[in-house]
């Protein structure tokens, strides 16, 4: 499975892109935006991207994606699909590194995942949560074409932005 966009490519990850994961989940943005999921080594880094990432390709048949630029493979960030328990329909969400913010590309790669997942997948219906202080992932959620519609909570008691198309 691979994306192509104007600037990006999309892939599915594998286990050769465990040491990116680890410095994507530590950096300063997801921490703050998404949470700490306690990725203190690279081992740490494959044993989460086993669990969540490689298993869902299986069993739902998309998930998270490594988004590199295409004209000479440097790893950017993370767009893709997630299917969580609680909710009904699958989540767009992205991730880049903070030296790759403001530039577009999430924009880019996430409306490209959208766009798989509607002609490929045959997904109609996307949501997207977010924190209420993530602006700019409001920002993006709205400019990919979804509107708020409530809120989410997770099972940890977090309350989350929720989004549809």
């Amino acid at each position: 499975m691979k994306i192509e966009t104007n600037r990006l490519l999309l892939r599915q990850y594998t286990l050769n892109d465990v040491p990116f994961i680890y410095k994507l989940m530590n950096s300063e943005g997801w921490i703050k935006n998404i949470g700490d999921r306690n990725i203190k080594t690279v081992e740490d880094a494959e044993a989460y991207m086993l669990k969540n990432y490689l298993s869902s390709y299986e069993k739902h048949g998309f998930g998270p994606y490594l988004v590199s630029l295409k004209e000479d493979g440097t790893p950017l960030g993370s767009a893709g699909l997630y299917k969580r328990d609680s909710l009904e329909h699958p989540d767009v969400g992205f991730a880049f590194l903070p030296e790759f913010a403001n530039k577009g590309y999430a924009f880019e790669a996430a409306s490209a995942v959208m766009e798989f997942a509607a002609t490929t997948l045959g997904i109609k219906t996307i949501v997207g949560i977010t924190l209420e202080s993530n602006l700019s992932s409001i920002k993006l959620l709205k400019k990919l074409g979804l509107s708020e519609v409530g809120t989410f909570t997770y099972e940890d008691g977090e309350e989350l932005l929720l989004f549809s198309n």
